[in-house]
């Protein structure tokens, strides 16, 4: 269910009912209540649902959900006993609109304490159930991804650790050894950075896109020496883009995949064009690759294609797109927008 959804359907709900038990207790402790009673404990209700999204709508942007439990606790005690306090007073209006207000038991002391205290109380099991939803929520989330770090990362290492590849990038080092033996030692730690990364990814729940561009660049110079003259690549980063985090691998597995798909298959080879944008706190990574994108091609990576919409979908919900079009006859466009300064620190270990 849609997070808003269920807040809501939980909000209404649990206050209906509140106002239901408070309405029937009234009926009977009283054999003739009045019409007014009634209403003035549905407003009170009403009351009671309308401070608490407020509440809500005040500390997410505080974020507290980010706080030790001590902090939190120590933060919802003293909210909950102003709210308390606060619903007191404002049911006094509503009281005198319907002839229920007496001046004296209103404003006595041991009543405001008392009542004050009971709707501290509900407020603080309020608190208490909306918290301990929100990090089973979180719980889940971090259990989730957990478990698609591991299907994606199996699935890096089946593409990038398969024996084709370390054949194919073995080769093209010998060949360099006695030509080139910079070059060589080069592409040895370009083959190594990617190994790396790909065994310590299930590590990180995001990482520095300086990062993972080092990654990139790292795997198109090792296939620069396989594809040789074939393979051109162009970069054109914004300087915005250092300040954001996106899952690790992710950039580096859809260039793979122009390269595997794309520019592999044509005679003459291609270019891979990396370009980024930051606009009002988002980040747009735009991939081209020379060549067409095909059914056949998404059916054979469509497990790829899926984990990396999941992962997007995971760690940002509705805030990160993916879309994947033949952008023209010539060139595959691959691009994600992602939201900045969302680092989970419940599933980023790294």
């Amino acid at each position: 269910m849609n997070r808003q959804r269920l807040y809501w359907t939980l909000q209404i709900g649990g206050w209906l009912l509140y106002a239901i038990v408070q309405i029937v207790a009234s009926l009977l402790a009283t054999t003739n209540p009045s019409s007014n009673r009634i209403y003035f404990l549905l407003y009170e209700s009403f009351l009671c649902l309308l401070v608490t999204h407020l509440f809500r709508i005040f500390f997410h942007p505080s974020k507290w959900l980010k706080l030790s439990i001590n902090k939190l606790i120590v933060r919802v005690i003293l909210s909950v006993f102003v709210l308390g306090l606060s619903v007191y007073f404002l049911r006094i209006p509503l009281s005198l609109m319907l002839g229920l207000f007496d001046k004296n038991v209103a404003f006595d002391l041991s009543r405001i304490w008392g009542l004050s205290s009971v709707y501290t109380v509900i407020f603080f099991i309020w608190c208490v159930l909306y918290f301990t939803i929100h990090y089973i929520d979180q719980y889940n989330k971090s259990l989730k991804y957990e478990a698609s770090m591991v299907e994606i990362e199996l699935n890096n290492l089946k593409s990038q650790l398969n024996p084709h590849f370390i054949f194919n990038a073995l080769n093209s080092i010998r060949a360099l050894v006695d030509e080139n033996p910079a070059k060589s030692k080069q592409a040895i730690n370009q083959l190594s950075n990617i190994l790396r990364s790909s065994l310590a990814s299930d590590k990180k729940g995001l990482m520095k896109f300086d990062d993972e561009l080092k990654i990139v660049k790292d795997y198109l110079g090792l296939e620069s020496i396989r594809f040789e003259e074939r393979l051109k690549t162009e970069f054109d980063i914004h300087p915005g883009s250092h300040d954001f985090y996106v899952p690790p691998l992710m950039i580096q597995t859809i260039v793979e995949n122009g390269i595997k798909h794309g520019i592999s298959k044509l005679t003459a080879g291609g270019t891979i064009q990396l370009k980024t944008s930051v606009q009002n706190q988002t980040l747009k990574v735009s991939i081209r690759n020379t060549g067409q994108l095909t059914r056949a091609d998404v059916a054979s990576d469509g497990v790829g294609l899926r984990n990396t919409i999941q992962r997007l979908k995971l760690l940002y919900g509705d805030e990160a797109s993916f879309r994947i079009v033949n952008e023209n006859h010539n060139f595959v466009l691959t691009e994600i927008i992602i939201p900045q300064n969302r680092r989970y620190e419940s599933i980023n270990r790294g």
